[in-house]
């Protein structure tokens, strides 16, 4: 039988910075030159897939937060996850730019159309021959519902209520044309059975959809789907629609706790136990020492403001209404996402934090954790979180790019490799033949 292996992405974001606020002004990354150059994410891809990681997971704000003091000023300031640049087309390079790497990347139900959001993901899926994963959200951003028309922020049950509606037009789409009935048949002239590809007809309470599924059914299966809400409506969507689901948590009995939880709502509703992957953030030096000033400088480089513009965006709340030295409050009255503010109001002991303590945290990633210190000592950390969440493998989230994303494949991957834990070629051209086994 053979040997259970972790599985890896690489978090990845359209925008000036990668997960860590005021990432573009530190003086060794090249994100911010790289929105202009292709070829800056084609290296990145060909990178990871020599690291033989799964795939890429491309997070997305499409909007910039303007819930902290009511304005999006702080967060333009800081460049904090603006510009929002879209991902889509970096899927596209960097599928060509390898043979069998992944690609995820995160749609929300928001502000596109079942049958638009289909289109472009499936035609991302068939041009790369099965490597497309869809990180579906419902999105929590306010700026997100007002920049997109929505003319106010959806309430937050309501919203998976919507993404329940928007999925089954998608699966009509999916199902609608059978690979039996593309013909392509050049003696006769026929190109398709039209009497197997059945139109969709739907009408719903939010969405409606007539028309034919506009993409060609790949031989390699639909899209790969994720899912990210922790919140009980959130796992409920995951367990109807996920085939993995991404877990954001600040800490191992954090993780430990989700997994659980997610198990349960996998019997309850009769559905396989999920597959998980959580959230952390590698930080590689040769020495401890080095690596530990190294995290201790990216935090020290993020103004208070520019993390609570961050963060009130998230929540979904107005964050300079509090003492920032005293505990966050609960987390049910958020219209934002719950599962994160939740995972980001406790430490590891369980004990609440001050809003000033989860900002410095949230500085370098929103609620994941780093793994900081040595190549050695960063794949044995790994390694000890993955056995004892018992989770599929983790998404990294970057600091500064590409160093990050060079130090890891270079100094963590073959120790990884050479302690069993990590395949050492891959062994499918899919995403998903890669993924599920």
């Amino acid at each position: 039988m053979q040997t259970p292996k972790m599985h890896l992405f690489q978090m990845l974001l359209h925008t000036s910075i990668t997960h860590t606020l005021m990432g573009w002004s530190d003086p060794i990354d090249q994100q911010l030159e790289g929105l202009e150059d292709y070829g800056y994410w084609q290296d990145i891809a060909r990178t990871l897939e020599r690291g033989c990681f799964d795939g890429v997971f491309f997070a997305d704000s499409p909007a910039t937060h303007g819930v902290y003091q009511g304005s999006f000023k702080p967060s333009v300031e800081y460049g904090v996850i603006w510009p929002n640049h879209d991902p889509m087309p970096l899927v596209a390079v960097m599928s060509a730019a390898t043979r069998h790497l992944g690609l995820c990347v995160t749609l929300s139900t928001n502000g596109t159309s079942p049958y638009l959001a289909n289109r472009r993901i499936s035609t991302l899926n068939y041009l790369s021959r099965g490597r497309v994963g869809w990180n579906i959200v419902s999105g929590f951003s306010k700026a997100e519902h007002l920049a997109c028309g929505l003319g106010k922020q959806v309430e937050h049950d309501e919203r998976y209520e919507m993404a329940d509606e928007f999925m089954e037009i998608c699966y009509q789409l999916w199902r609608g044309v059978p690979a039996e009935a593309i013909l392509r048949n050049k003696s006769t002239g026929k190109f398709a059975d039209s009497d197997l590809i059945r139109e969709v007809d739907f009408e719903g309470q939010y969405y409606r959809c007539k028309g034919v599924g506009p993409v060609l059914p790949s031989r390699f299966g639909q899209p790969v789907l994720f899912q990210a809400g922790s919140s009980g409506r959130g796992m409920q969507f995951a367990m109807k629609h996920a085939e993995v689901i991404f877990g954001i948590q600040s800490h191992v009995p954090g993780m430990q706790k989700a997994t659980a939880s997610l198990k349960a709502e996998a019997e309850k509703y009769g559905a396989n136990d999920p597959k998980i992957i959580f959230g952390l953030q590698p930080i590689v030096r040769s020495t401890e020492a080095e690596a530990r000033r190294r995290m201790e400088e990216l935090k020290e480089r993020v103004p208070l403001e520019a993390n609570l513009a961050r963060m009130s965006g998230v929540f979904g709340m107005d964050l300079s209404q509090f003492d920032p030295d005293l505990p966050l409050t609960d987390s049910s009255h958020s219209q934002g996402s719950r599962g994160l503010m939740a995972s980001a109001m406790t430490n590891e002991k369980g004990e609440q934090v001050t809003l000033r303590e989860v900002a410095k945290k949230w500085a370098l990633g929103p609620t994941i954790p780093q793994v900081v210190g040595t190549p050695e000592m960063v794949a044995g950390e790994i390694e000890r979180i993955w056995r004892e969440t018992g989770c599929l493998g983790f998404n990294l989230s970057p600091t500064t790019n590409p160093d990050s994303v060079n130090d890891f494949v270079d100094h963590v991957i073959p120790i990884l490799q050479k302690r069993g834990v990590f395949r050492t070629s891959y062994e499918h051209d899919t995403l998903r033949g890669n993924l599920m086994n």
